[in-house]
């Protein structure tokens, strides 16, 4: 059985230009990866159909601003594409800066995860450093969110965010439960933990997807580097 291994794809930014997609897509494929998360989805749906249908990739995740963009739009694209679970990547750290932005954020999170229920579709929201760093009566704005958040709302932990951010990944992961069933993850020494003993704390765990942001020229060495390692991982 093929062990799942996403890479999301803002880490080849630089390298689906014009033309280049299938090209890239291909190149993930042949170092390992099953699955590859979109970060746009809306801009040439069929294209990206294609190239993922060339590559063999399977887009079971997708970033995207359902909360703001416009929901039919996201979950038709969603639909065409095969995604499962569509993930919030990001919102401006002031707008939940206080109780009322978090409680407005996880309404509409919560609305759209109505919405996209109709059609198959999952919602999950994908973390950076500030949901930890902001604190609201002592929580962090992270943690306030995610018991507003409807049960039916999955999570994407982005490991070195949440760090970075002040949580103890370790400790944070066996109390969210199986409300994690993704991971950001990457191998390198910016980490301030083991990534080797993170994964296993997500008791729930769909799929880790390799997100490399951070690097000076050609990624690709990075991304077969972290390929290597963490099939090497689960395969274990």
């Amino acid at each position: 059985m093929t062990t799942p291994l996403g890479v999301q794809l803002y880490s080849v930014r630089d390298d689906i230009g014009q033309d280049a997609l299938p090209a890239t897509l291909a190149r993930l494929a042949a170092l390992g990866f099953t699955h590859a998360e979109p970060f746009d989805i809306l801009s040439d749906t069929e294209g990206l159909a294609a190239a993922l249908d060339a590559s063999g990739l399977r887009a079971t995740t997708a970033h995207a601003k359902i909360t703001e963009l416009d929901r039919d739009a996201v979950l038709a694209a969603a639909v065409r594409l095969g995604v499962e679970t569509v993930i919030v990547p990001w919102v401006r750290p002031e707008s939940i800066a206080t109780r009322d932005g978090v409680e407005a954020l996880a309404a509409a999170i919560n609305e759209a995860s109505a919405a996209a229920a109709a059609h198959g579709i999952r919602v999950g929201y994908h973390n950076h450093d500030f949901e930890f760093a902001q604190h609201i009566d002592g929580v962090p704005a992270y943690e306030l969110l995610v018991g507003l958040l409807d049960p039916a709302v999955v999570l994407e932990l982005d490991t070195y965010w949440a760090a970075v951010g002040g949580a103890d990944v370790t400790e944070l992961l066996p109390r969210l439960g199986d409300r994690v069933r993704f991971l950001h993850v990457k191998h390198d020494d910016a980490n301030p933990f083991d990534i080797a003993d993170v994964i296993p704390r997500a008791s729930s765990l769909e799929l880790p997807v390799v997100e490399v942001v951070v690097h000076e020229g050609d990624v690709f060495p990075l991304i077969e580097e972290n390929a290597r390692y963490f099939l090497g991982l689960v395969n274990a």
